[in-house]
């Protein structure tokens, strides 16, 4: 019932959301004078506020067209190279690229939003790499034929994406799934496989939650994951290709985070009605692209994430050797060719400070030369892996842990 409730709802506002644009749109044509007095302005910009906040969102496109390196403007390709049910890999690579240019993957989370929320990861590593990204598809348009997904799964699919990639790639893995890319370095430098990646960096990964619990990771002790399993977990409606499927869907994802700092998002939208209102449309569009990539959220199957919920955050099976992967424990020591680097955000309210730089010590059997650790001052979460600090900062380090340990 949760997730058809949802659904109606979601029709009602699309309705509102339209009506609420024509009215915007009337009260600011200029062949209309209530536009240009009394309280025309303010409620066309309201209008306009509310139309873009119940608007339904879709899976956002990556939209790279161009980058820009020094002073040359270079073309960019995109390409799905690898299709499969959960998840597809792209490849953007630009124009002039050098041939010995390094090759990275990176991991975007499954944590309730698309890999386009990496839009600027990828655009700024354009630069220097052949970039790869994972493209988790939107659980609830996965059939139920096509079976289930767990972490399991989620390691299997990156093992595959390396080996397409080839030898002495690069892997990145943002948020969440470091814990997964951590488990398949793991265990393909125990299987000496050909294609373990040459170096391995985590950003603002839960890799340890002990360290620094923040919010998030209190939720999820705090309730057994019986919970969990009864409280989140919907079925998917017959109108979607997944109808019939077990997810945690993206919709209460987003409320969780939300949540957690709605005070800030209602200071952003007021923001952004006194923007449009004074005519700074540039500064209110700012707003509006942050928000349609936040919006727009997908389903998890209720296998991964409850299964992440347990392993990561209540049993934290990784750094107390227990994680499991196809009934063999994953021994991290087993690490030894595969350089690391990990990278927290001063700021960071999703993965507090030493929860990626546990990796370091649990990698104990690696080299000192090859691990590094960098924290990224004054950046939250988000900031570690988009905005100027990313570009600035956080990406030239990554740029040259590569450099210093690739091939």
């Amino acid at each position: 019932m949760l997730y058809h409730a949802y659904e109606m709802q979601r029709a009602w506002l699309s309705s509102a959301s339209a009506w609420a644009s024509i009215g915007a749109e009337l009260l600011t044509n200029p062949r209309l004078p209530m536009g240009y007095m009394g309280l025309g302005p303010a409620a066309a910009s309201a209008l306009e506020v509310f139309a873009h906040a119940a608007a339904p969102y879709g899976k956002p496109a990556f939209g790279i067209e161009t980058v820009t390196v020094g002073d040359t403007q270079h073309a960019v390709t995109e390409a799905t190279v690898v299709n499969k049910p959960f998840g597809d890999l792209k490849r953007f690579v630009r124009d002039d690229l050098p041939e010995d240019a390094p090759k990275l993957l990176i991991i975007a989370p499954m944590s309730g939003h698309y890999a386009t929320l990496l839009r600027g990861t990828v655009e700024r590593m354009i630069d220097s790499c052949e970039v790869y990204i994972t493209d988790w598809a939107d659980a609830k348009t996965v059939p139920q034929h096509e079976g289930s997904f767990d972490l399991d799964d989620y390691i299997d699919y990156i093992i595959e994406f390396l080996e397409h990639i080839g030898p002495n790639a690069n892997m990145m893995a943002v948020c969440q799934p470091s814990v997964p890319a951590f488990a398949a370095t793991a265990i393909m430098n125990r299987d000496k496989h050909p294609c373990m990646p040459d170096t391995l960096t985590m950003m603002g990964g839960p890799i340890d939650t002990r360290e620094s619990p923040t919010t998030v990771n209190d939720m999820a002790m705090e309730r057994p994951i019986s919970w969990f399993r009864q409280t989140v977990i919907a079925t998917v409606p017959m109108n979607h290709r997944g109808a019939g499927r077990r997810v945690y869907p993206g919709f209460l994802q987003l409320a969780s985070f939300m949540s957690m700092n709605l005070g800030a998002h209602m200071l952003s939208h007021y923001e952004m009605f006194k923007h449009l209102t004074k005519g700074d449309d540039d500064s209110a569009q700012a707003t509006k692209d942050f928000y349609d990539e936040y919006r727009a959220v997908c389903d998890m199957t209720a296998e991964f994430y409850l299964q992440t919920v347990e392993e990561v955050f209540q049993k934290h099976s990784i750094p107390n050797g227990t994680f499991v992967h196809r009934g063999k424990v994953v021994d991290l020591h087993e690490i030894k060719q595969t350089a690391i680097l990990a990278v927290e955000g001063e700021r960071d309210d999703i993965s507090g400070l030493g929860q990626t730089k546990a990796a370091l010590t649990l990698a104990d059997k690696l080299s000192e030369k090859k691990k590094r650790y960098y924290v990224a001052e004054g950046a939250g979460h988000y900031g570690i892996f988009n905005g100027s600090k990313w570009r600035d900062k956080v990406a030239p380090v990554v740029e040259q842990f590569i450099a210093d340990h690739s091939g």
